[in-house]
């Protein structure tokens, strides 16, 4: 049987919950997988939280050199999140020929392209299943089950915080700032929730994700990007009342080498897999040319279910002779020949407020005409004043030529507000 050593940098919520499950499933691992795992070192700024663990003494370290120069040590787990220092100990790690196994979506991201070249010139492997969706096995999905298939779309809840404050606003009718500060006194939002509310998780997550079910690079600054800090509970209402529920979704396509990335606010049919994905939880649905649809479910942050996506890893790489590496060589840039998409095919909803009296939908109406957008169904609600609240989905239409068309109408005198505009699936 073999024995692997792995070290530990960042013993916080993740790498804590990771710990927790190599020490306490040791003997489940070692019967059902055939690799003796144990934790050899662990790198922390906080000594006491190490030892109050139940981590040894001799195991605590605070210099990712004590970490690089031992040879005994086979793996290295990166659960401390950010770019640095992470970047810098992982490609130390790296050189000195460990593997690493990491959680961190948005080093990945960002450095993937750089980091990938240092553990192939050095024999090591570098894993990442735990950096998008936590626990749920998409990565080795797509990379170890989907071969088959050219993957040309991907659709996915893949935040899980966001799902939680729109769940809340949709079941319980509560505001947005009311269910955002409810996600925080669960720990489920930081006290600054800008990476979660404003879609940057989401958004490297995607970046990765795209780039391995597309086998091209998608570099995050390709992605469209935009949060639900202005989503209202009105806008939740009307989702209702058409048979939509919103969603923060990503949403991958490939079409021959034109490629979309975004991340948005959605109206999901409420008879739609994906509306039925409640709280905390994430699914990810993936289409491919034979296979057709493939969807996967479960917990997408947390210690333990990050913590068995790192673990899961760690075995996976324990078991091998040889490490792969993407087959296209990912880049800080999109490859030859790939068209990343600006503009976007999708119905809409849209909402303004305007003056209540005659002619003004008509011309509202002629304007979105004009651009060639077509109306599927009108509602307009009651009157505030002299003002009403006039609702709108469209007919599939090019993003550029809705945007220009609100641009006009909302010039128009009688039109008070562009209260919304939300893409829908």
């Amino acid at each position: 049987m073999r024995k692997v050593n792995v070290a530990i940098m960042g013993l916080g919520t993740v790498g804590g919950g990771t710990y927790d499950i190599l020490t306490e499933n040791h003997e489940h691992i070692k019967r059902t997988q055939g690799v003796d795992v144990r934790v050899r070192r662990v790198l922390d700024r906080d000594r006491e939280r190490v030892l109050g663990k139940g981590v040894p003494a001799e195991a605590f370290c605070e210099s990712i050199d004590d970490i690089a120069a031992d040879k005994e040590i086979d793996i290295v787990i990166e659960t401390m999140g950010g770019v640095e220092p992470a970047k810098t100990f992982i490609i130390k790690a790296l050189e000195s020929g460990k593997s690493v196994v990491t959680a961190n979506k948005e080093l990945i991201s960002k450095c993937w392209y750089e980091l990938e070249p240092v553990a192939k010139a050095h024999g090591a492997g570098l894993y990442f299943e735990a950096s998008c969706v936590g626990g749920v096995p998409v990565i080795r999905t797509l990379t170890e089950s989907m071969q088959a298939n050219r993957v040309c779309e991907l659709y996915g809840i893949i935040n899980g915080t966001t799902n939680y404050i729109l769940t809340k606003m949709t079941e319980d009718g509560i505001s947005y700032e009311n269910a955002l500060r409810e996600a925080q006194q669960l720990g489920y939002a930081e006290f600054n929730p800008s990476a979660d509310v404003d879609g940057y998780d989401a958004m490297y997550k995607l970046s990765i994700l795209s780039s391995l079910a597309f086998h091209t690079s998608i570099p995050y600054e390709s992605v469209y990007r935009e949060g639900i800090s202005r989503i209202t509970a009105e806008d939740i209402k009307s989702a209702k009342e058409l048979g939509y529920v919103i969603k923060l979704l990503a949403i991958g396509r490939r079409d021959g080498n034109r490629v979309e990335a975004r991340v948005h606010p959605t109206f999901v049919p409420q008879d739609h897999p994906l509306a039925g994905v409640r709280g905390s939880f994430n699914a990810v649905l993936l289409t491919g040319d034979y296979v057709d649809d493939i969807m996967l479910y479960g917990r997408g942050a947390g210690a333990r279910p990050t913590g068995s996506a790192i673990v899961s890893d760690v075995i996976f790489c324990a078991k091998r002779k040889t490490h792969d590496y993407t087959d296209f060589g990912i880049s800080n840039k999109a490859d030859a020949g790939i068209e990343l998409a600006t503009d976007f095919s999708s119905k809409y909803y849209i909402s303004l407020t305007a003056c209540d009296r005659a002619g003004v939908l008509a011309s509202v109406a002629k304007i979105l005409g004009d651009y060639g957008v077509s109306i599927g169904t009108i509602l307009q609600k009651g009157s505030v004043g002299e003002h009403a609240s006039i609702e709108f989905l469209t007919h599939t239409a090019s993003e550029k030529a809705v945007t220009e068309a609100l641009s006009k109408i909302e010039k128009l005198a009688p039109v008070r507000s562009i209260d919304s505009f939300i893409r829908c699936l």
